[in-house]
């Protein structure tokens, strides 16, 4: 699906570009406070990834048997005071993450895999999934290439792109595309993304 989405899902670091990005469903979990600390974090982000694995075997093992991989974490941050966003006042932070599901996984899979895995593995974040369509219609997008804690340049070049042009809306989106257990955090790849009106 990454390379069928290449347009939103594998852009330059080099430069900001706009896209124009098309209701997808999401498996998603909403929290607040510091991602580094909270358990509620760490809660959401293990039961989305086992949840869209088990409705990923549930599909290959289906009917139809289509495989697919399973697409990124994703997250939408904000703070009900924006400069504590821009101070990185992270305990004010408020976020939902969430895993894309593709369009031809049924409603009723995505429902049987959530009960699967609160039966066998017994996750607290289930309770706080849903399934949910999103759209984002208007975006300016660009990748960042290291750790979260140098993204603020780029934040700003996609600020400027933006604002050169129309009015920020939305939700700071962010799309983790490596594994941050194993890469090291030089070459850790984020799309950064923002709404555009």
């Amino acid at each position: 699906m990454k390379k069928e989405l290449k347009s939103l899902y594998q852009p330059s670091h080099k430069s900001v570009v706009e896209v124009e990005v098309p209701t997808f469903n999401f498996l998603m979990i909403d929290g607040t406070g510091d991602p580094t600390t909270s358990e509620p974090y760490a809660q959401a982000v293990e039961a989305l990834f086992a949840v869209s694995y088990t409705a990923k075997f549930m599909v290959k093992k289906g009917v139809d048997a289509v495989d697919y991989a399973v697409m990124p974490l994703e997250g939408l941050w904000w703070a009900d005071d924006m400069s504590a966003f821009v101070a990185n006042d992270r305990a004010q932070w408020q976020w939902t993450m969430m895993i894309m599901q593709p369009a031809f996984v049924p409603q009723d899979v995505i429902s049987e895999a959530m009960a699967e895995v609160k039966r066998k593995k017994k996750l607290p974040g289930v309770d706080r999934m849903r399934l949910e369509a999103f759209a984002e219609g208007r975006c300016a997008q660009v990748l960042h290439i290291g750790p979260f804690s140098e993204e603020g340049p780029v934040i700003e070049r996609l600020h400027e792109f933006i604002d050169a042009q129309a009015v920020r809306a939305g939700k700071h989106h962010e799309i983790y595309l490596s594994d941050i257990r194993r890469a090291a955090p030089e070459k850790w790849k984020t799309i950064i993304r923002h709404p555009m009106a």
